[in-house]
């Protein structure tokens, strides 16, 4: 099933400037999976080994934590949004 990807501004430059990707997938895990598949480049500025998400990026579906749902395992409705977040630091 198609689900869309919102990618963050901060992302952008490693998936051709797109603000956001449609990608097949029936868990988050596997629709992630696919878009560091399409986009090499990407894969290690989200993930700290092969499955595992870095600790700084947050997923979101439909606006939900996937950490208040079942992490890289929840299930995606056909045409459901993900959202990635990468926490930013920065200031005085």
């Amino acid at each position: 099933m198609s689900v869309t990807i919102l990618i963050p501004t901060a992302l952008r430059s490693f998936v051709d400037r797109k603000s956001e990707v449609e990608v097949e997938g029936s868990t988050v895990g596997e629709a992630l999976a696919n878009l560091a598949g399409q986009y090499p480049d990407l894969k290690h500025q989200i993930y700290e080994d092969d499955v595992k998400l870095r600790g700084f990026v947050n997923v979101f579906v439909d606006g939900t934590n996937i950490k208040k749902l079942n992490g890289l395992e929840t299930k995606l409705a056909q045409s459901a949004t993900v959202m990635l977040v990468p926490a930013i630091a920065g200031g005085c």
